[in-house]
């Protein structure tokens, strides 16, 4: 169980033991010099060192590789500057129609919700919360609340705070049989799990580029159904245009693929960084990445239940998750447990009144046997 990246490209290892990749990441050094020679070779010298035809193609390398990531067509990946720009626009992108209802998990991520949550202040719709519920399965709790009234399911693929996952494939299969449209924030899985966004069919996938594609903020990425290719964004921006320098006021142009969702001048940087951190992601395959953090996962969970730690679903549940576990133990206070970790350098997170322990493909065995060490 060693490390599937070089641990020396991670400098804040040698001062902590870091299992938090679900908030904010470690960037690896190959993104943090990629992000450097950018700002050194491009960035700092204006037009001198990049075109209008040089910053349109800017983003087609990163196009590429999220195609392969997500397989997906290259003309249905969106590049963005967050994955809430997105997710904030898909109620006036796919409205619902009134009196219907929207779908989601009531301990999703404030992200996936808010903005149903904003129409249906409105009166157009009403939001059901289903809970996840570690005594049963969350795809199956979400598929038993479908009717005819449901207009959207909006979730999240992976539970930010207990690692719950769904299957997409099933949901999708059920929301279509009832006419629902189906919007996945994968966010929390994105280059941990394999994603197969062609084979999922949902409306739109949408994910940061940080977590464990192992970018910095300002860049994010999304996958369009073909439909959305043809209609108009409900915030065009000027970059979406065929030809975004060919500067027209009077009509909103759009290109014939999900380039139209690019709205506008991005955190350029942040794109080379997420364009390099996607390569040895890439080479290395979610397989053996999702097989990296089961081992860690096992590991973790035997040694932390001799001393009293409970998941909140057992590695064997189908809805579980290898790299997000959430642990508690009920005779311990979760302050206490908390300095413990802090004492120890071990960085996790508190999510829902648990601990939170998410495992990247920089970590190994060692890191696991600290953790335990610190929770017992």
């Amino acid at each position: 169980m060693t490390a599937l990246l070089p641990r020396a490209h991670y400098t804040s290892l040698t001062e902590c033991v870091y299992l938090n990749q679900a908030s904010l990441g470690l960037l690896g050094q190959p993104t943090v010099e990629a992000m450097h020679r950018f700002v050194d070779d491009v960035a700092r010298h204006g037009n001198l060192r990049m075109s209008d035809a040089d910053e349109v193609r800017y983003f087609e390398q990163l196009r590429e590789r999220a195609a392969r990531l997500f397989r997906a067509d290259t003309d249905r990946i969106a590049i963005l500057s967050s994955a809430s720009e997105m997710l904030g626009q898909i109620p006036l992108l796919i409205p619902p129609i009134a009196g219907r209802k929207i779908l989601a998990v009531a301990t999703d991520f404030p992200a996936v919700t808010r903005p149903w949550l904003r129409v249906a202040a409105g009166g157009d719709c009403h939001v059901q919360f289903v809970e996840d519920d570690p005594a049963t399965d969350l795809t199956a709790d979400l598929i038993a609340a479908l009717d005819r009234q449901t207009a959207i399911v909006a979730v999240s693929w992976v539970q930010y705070a207990t690692g719950s996952r769904i299957d997409v494939v099933r949901l999708q299969r059920a929301a279509k049989q009832v006419g629902a449209r189906l919007i996945v924030d994968a966010t929390q899985a994105a280059g941990a799990l394999a994603i197969d966004a062609a084979n999922w069919n949902a409306d739109v996938v949408v994910s940061s580029g940080y977590k464990w594609l192992g970018g910095h903020g300002g860049v994010a990425l999304a996958v369009m159904a073909p439909s959305l290719l043809e209609r108009m964004p409900p915030l065009p921006g000027w970059m979406g245009a065929p030809d975004p320098f060919d500067f027209d006021a009077t009509q909103v142009l759009l290109a014939d693929n999900a380039r139209r969702y690019t709205q506008s001048t991005m955190s350029y940087v942040s794109m080379a960084g997420l364009t390099a951190a996607l390569d040895p992601l890439l080479s290395l395959g979610e397989t053996n990445i999702e097989a990296h953090a089961r081992s860690l996962a096992e590991r973790l969970l035997e040694k932390s239940s001799q001393c009293g730690w409970q998941p909140f679903r057992e590695l064997s549940d189908p809805a579980a998750s290898p790299h997000i576990l959430s642990l508690m133990r009920p005779d311990r206070e979760l302050r206490a447990t908390q300095d413990a970790l802090q004492k120890a350098k071990v960085v996790c997170s508190t999510r829902g009144g648990r601990i939170r322990v998410s495992l990247a493909p920089y970590n190994d065995e060692s890191d696991v046997d600290a953790l335990v060490a610190a929770l017992g």
